[in-house]
């Protein structure tokens, strides 16, 4: 059986030690939370949540909503931005979780899978980059929450 390592630990046991960035690891967790009270939200309407800075890497977050109504849903993604090359990034509704019901009350996991960018690190100028909550299927009214974790130095 072989034994194989991360980048991270091929670094440390490199001659001489290759030191790791905080984000990778010893970096401190942040919280950024965000709360928004619908009032009758309307289909496609986007509300920014949080603001994050440039080389975040986003570790896990959540979504924590009421029963918005009936037919109602919500996506979890990032607002356009420019990167830190002052490049426009378009915006992306779903890059942290995909479109869901919200006809029911719950608290969802976002940043759940590589694909929804578990560990990815944010890029952008020195604006930062807004995580945003899209709703779709119908008017909304209720609480929203959104919280992400993120490591930063």
């Amino acid at each position: 059986m072989a034994t194989v390592y991360s980048t991270q630990r091929t670094n440390a046991l490199a001659i001489p030690t290759v030191n790791s960035e905080p984000i990778d690891l010893s970096g401190r967790v942040r919280i950024a939370h965000g709360k928004y009270t619908a009032a009758a939200l309307q289909i496609n309407d986007v509300i920014d949540m949080v603001l994050l800075p440039n080389g975040a890497r986003l570790v896990s977050g959540f979504l924590a909503h009421g029963a918005l109504g009936s037919t109602t849903s919500i996506s979890v993604g990032y607002a356009a931005h420019k990167d830190s090359a002052k490049a426009t990034v378009a915006l992306d509704a779903v890059a942290y979780k995909a479109t869901a019901s919200t006809a029911s009350a719950a608290k969802v996991d976002i940043l759940a899978t590589l694909a929804l960018g578990s560990g990815t690190v944010t890029n952008t100028d020195e604006n930062g980059v807004a995580i945003t909550c899209t709703l779709t299927g119908a008017a909304a009214t209720g609480a929203i929450e959104l919280t992400v974790l993120y490591v930063i130095d």
